[in-house]
């Protein structure tokens, strides 16, 4: 038996979590966009065989955000190699503080408590900003969570924790449950999404709208991502899963 196969055996005796929300016409959205279209063509009973169309932003459901996404002349979707696809994944679990303020923003101070806790964050790693966001997903009031004059209130990263991250870790890929990096009350206030901005311009990745984050541990997984290879594509929905030791 090859090294591979008994890696890959190993892999699959542990513990697979499933961070993707299914994709529906339903699902929460950016607000500039629109849901998911979805049209039978052919079917089993009358054709042989099933197909569908579907027509969808590419920024939906758990989706990865290219570089080009926000910064010209950056990577786009087909670019990003194979092996940035799986990386270690560190998880800042933020639940309780969420729960008790919506418009939290992960600090270079969460950052540095988890190290004290764990370990230094290793170069290369995938690092997940856990808010227990996605159990608000089937109630679409309380996911986008707006106030009595419409804004929003989500939670999310600051952008000193970004930098942070990126110049003194060189974390290579972040995620999150939201919509959004930033927080709904720093978009505004900055108008517009300047960590977002910040990150993607560093020519790295992130997943938006992450699922089942809080079952994961703090350190010791694994994310792996299944990402089509679309020409020029800025970025597309995904299958996200971890890999937990038993």
């Amino acid at each position: 038996m090859t090294n591979i196969i008994e890696s890959i055996n190993y892999l699959k005796s542990q513990k697979w979590l499933d961070l993707t929300h299914e994709v529906t016409s339903e699902i929460p959205y950016f607000s500039a966009f629109h849901p998911l279209q979805e049209k039978t063509l052919f079917t089993v009973e009358e054709d042989g065989f099933l197909a569908k169309e579907y027509q969808l932003v590419t920024q939906y459901g758990t989706h990865i955000d290219a570089p080009a996404h926000f910064a010209k002349g950056k990577r786009l979707l087909e670019s990003l190699e194979l092996k940035e696809l799986i990386l270690p994944l560190f998880v800042i679990h933020k639940e309780e503080e969420v729960a008790k303020n919506a418009d939290y923003t992960v600090s270079v101070e969460d950052i540095l408590a988890f190290e004290e806790r764990y370990g230094k964050i290793p170069e290369g790693s995938f690092v997940a900003f856990a808010s227990g966001w996605s159990t608000r997903w089937e109630n679409h009031e309380e996911f986008y969570n707006k106030d009595q004059e419409g804004q929003a209130h989500t939670p999310g990263w600051s952008l000193a924790a970004l930098k942070f991250l990126h110049e003194e870790r060189n974390v290579h890929a972040i995620g999150h449950e939201t919509l959004d990096t930033d927080s709904a009350v720093d978009c505004t206030k900055n108008a517009g999404l300047i960590g977002e901005l910040y990150w993607l311009s560093q020519d790295k990745y992130q997943v938006e709208v992450l699922n089942n984050l809080s079952a994961v541990p703090a350190t010791g997984a694994a994310i792996v991502l299944g990402v089509p290879k679309i020409k020029e594509a800025p970025g597309f929905s995904v299958r996200a899963f971890a890999i937990v030791p038993e």
